[in-house]
């Protein structure tokens, strides 16, 4: 390996100290071959050194250029045609970091294509081409879209986390509520193993966990992870979260996304409750964090009416929310 290979750019010091040069007139020798032999270029901006002759402060190192010819033969004539290799072919050594990945793609295409046919899971497919399950998670999606391959040919279905969640009964239609927090949920099931389906004057069917923001995801496997009775359309899914900008944004980008075949509305007593338990007791509500996604659509506050409509924006004005943590079992079995 080259001395100099180590740097991209060099001093003239840092050559006076590599090739251990005491006499000035041999370091001018050297810079002078070592630029006339295309090792190191002149950074012209760091200007001379004021000595005799002059030498430049600082010198781009030049890196040998490596014949690349196998590596285009191979994409001229390993790879089918059907992957675009131009961007590859501009960037010869982006080809070399992922070329396993995109001979194996190439040989799957070419030689076991029929296995397309049958849909499998994204992890199962990333192993069938590749031999890793992961890569298809991350780093094969850029690797497709560099070959201009379109990620549906690939025939697989994404794996989310199973919805946890809890059912009194198995008649349809029933009402469903959804349920942002792990407490909250694991209260309202406790409720209703023990004390029966009324909450809050609702009559409760099922209740799910929805982990947050996690429920966006794993709403799309709803139909493949519950039961029949659970995931019918007739039923009525009730959303209830914390009281703040993120868990009404939280709803919102539910609503939009299942209510062309559910009917979803907050759980709009529940609500109620939280902000008649904060208001009553006169309790100091903490802040909402900093930077919070502020963009409401505007559908959670239709469905309800003024007086609640104005507490909630008052809330919101003032920086502060109310966690659904307001409410225990206590409140659930009262009714209060």
């Amino acid at each position: 390996m080259n001395e100099l290979d180590k740097y991209n750019k060099i001093t003239l010091g840092e050559l006076e100290s590599l090739y251990k040069v005491n006499d000035y007139n041999q370091l001018s020798d050297l810079v002078l071959s070592l630029i006339k032999d295309e090792k190191i270029k002149i950074v012209r901006a760091s200007g001379t050194n004021g000595k005799k002759p002059a030498l430049y402060n600082r010198y781009i190192v030049l890196k040998d250029k490596k014949d690349n010819t196998k590596y285009f033969k191979e994409i001229d004539y390993k790879i089918i045609p059907e992957l675009n290799t131009s961007y590859f072919r501009r960037n010869i050594d982006k080809y070399k970091e992922n070329r396993k990945y995109i001979l194996k793609l190439s040989d799957f295409l070419l030689n076991e294509r029929e296995l397309l046919n049958k849909q499998v899971s994204q992890k199962e497919r990333s192993f069938q081409i590749w031999q890793e399950e992961k890569y298809l998670q991350d780093r094969g999606l850029t690797l497709l879209k560099k070959l201009n391959v379109d990620v549906k040919k690939l025939n697989y279905y994404g794996t989310n986390e199973p919805i946890a969640y809890y059912s009194l009964t198995k008649k349809v239609p029933q009402n469903i509520i959804i349920i942002e927090n792990m407490d909250t949920f694991y209260t309202v099931r406790k409720h209703l193993m023990d004390k029966g389906a009324d909450i809050f004057g609702n009559d409760i069917g099922t209740v799910i966990y929805g982990k947050g923001k996690g429920i966006k995801k794993s709403i799309k496997d709803f139909e493949l992870v519950v039961d029949k009775n659970v995931s019918d359309t007739r039923n009525k899914i009730l959303y209830l979260g914390d009281l703040d900008y993120e868990g009404i944004i939280i709803y919102e980008g539910l609503e939009d996304l299942i209510k062309e075949k559910y009917c979803i509305k907050p759980f709009v007593e529940g609500y109620k409750k939280m902000i008649d338990k904060a208001l009553s007791n006169s309790y100091e509500l903490a802040a909402i964090k900093e930077k919070q996604n502020k963009n409401m659509n505007g559908s959670f506050l239709t469905h309800f009416d003024e007086e609640y409509k104005e507490k909630i924006l008052k809330i919101l004005n003032e920086g502060v929310y109310i966690p659904q943590e307001i409410l225990n079992i206590g409140d659930l079995e009262d009714g209060i």
